[in-house]
């Protein structure tokens, strides 16, 4: 594993261009002169606009996505070097790097089969392959499908990349993005997610961001669960909330959950319990990224003891009134823990 941090700045060109000579992709001197990003959500619009202020002004990114009140309201705040494209095709026609950030597994599938199908897309004047790069979180038996896409009809190369650090991450440029990709990959994909993030970690061949990113969201659904049980049983026992937490954020319970998010109001100053569980985490999200796992897990033949009962338990705390739509520490409120 190898984990880089990304730099904040943008990367400049060394050599310069002649006039009227048209920008290809990148080596170790030079930037790509288009770009392209597809999927402007809630991860996806404030990551395409870190990446629209590290590029050079006379660079394009095209962006596009199914929503044209959120391209329309992108080029609005971003009218320099931008263009709004109609198609995910189009993006792949005009643009030599690609980033996704897509909601589904479906939606990845759907989106490079437009980009890839039919299998002519133009490579003259380019230096290096075109790259895609893909910071949705899917399931891996997707994910490589679509790399063997790109890679039989020999369009370009495809990296997962998906990321860690929420909303607030994508909007500070501070995420992390876990990548899987080949050893001779690495520095380019590299360079490219600098301008969205703070940190890469290569984990290894494709499909190991996927893999790494699974693992680490089952994880966090679980100890969200057991926060939520510890906490509450230490304040049905007559225990100081705060000072409940103080004592497992000093001891062997401690997890991001107890620290970071704890799920009881009040613990955390302007956590989303503390603001009505509003913000962070959605549930249905963290159900999403829960299933995926377990999903890959199956595929692998691995024995899971707990995932089965932890998705039970967000899918009831999804349909609940006062809980859906909320940060999934609200499994706390759903338990029945004191506000």
């Amino acid at each position: 594993m190898r984990t880089i941090l990304a730099t904040a700045s943008p990367l400049r060109r060394i050599f310069p261009l002649r006039q009227g000579a048209r920008r290809c992709f990148s080596t170790s001197q030079n930037l790509q002169a288009t770009w392209g990003f597809i999927g402007l959500g809630r991860m996806g619009y404030p990551m395409a606009r870190n990446l629209r202020s590290k590029l050079p002004a006379d660079d394009i990114l095209f962006v596009q996505d199914i929503n044209k009140a959120a391209t329309s309201q992108f080029l609005e705040e971003n009218p320099t070097g931008v263009r709004v494209a109609e198609s995910a095709r189009e993006v792949a026609e005009k643009a030599e790097i690609v980033v996704t950030s897509l909601p589904e597994p479906q939606h990845v599938s759907g989106v490079y089969r437009q980009m890839l199908e039919p299998a002519t897309l133009l490579k003259e004047g380019m230096t290096q392959e075109r790259l895609f790069i893909d910071c949705s979180t899917i399931d891996i038996k997707t994910s490589r499908s679509v790399a063997e896409l790109a890679r039989s009809t020999g369009q370009g190369t495809f990296v997962d990349a998906p990321m860690s650090g929420g909303v607030v991450g994508a909007q500070a440029g501070t995420l992390t993005f876990m990548i899987g990709a080949a050893p001779e990959d690495v520095e380019r994909v590299t360079r490219v997610l600098s301008m969205m993030g703070r940190k890469v970690i290569h984990l290894g061949p494709q499909g190991s961001g996927l893999a790494g990113k699974l693992a680490n969201n089952y994880l966090l659904a679980l100890n969200n669960i057991a926060t939520a049980e510890a906490m509450n049983m230490g304040i049905r026992w007559g225990l100081d909330p705060k000072a409940l937490a103080g004592m497992l954020n000093i001891s062997t319970g401690r997890c991001w959950p107890s620290e970071v998010n704890n799920p009881v109001p009040g613990v955390i100053e302007g956590s989303p319990a503390s603001r009505g569980y509003e913000g962070g985490f959605g549930v249905a999200l963290a159900n999403k990224d829960l299933k995926l796992a377990i999903q890959a897990a199956k595929e692998a033949g691995v024995k899971l003891a707990l995932g089965d009962t932890a998705k039970a338990l967000y899918d009831e705390v999804e349909k609940a009134d006062n809980c859906k739509g909320r940060d999934f520490s609200v499994v706390y409120r759903y338990l029945g823990g004191k506000e």
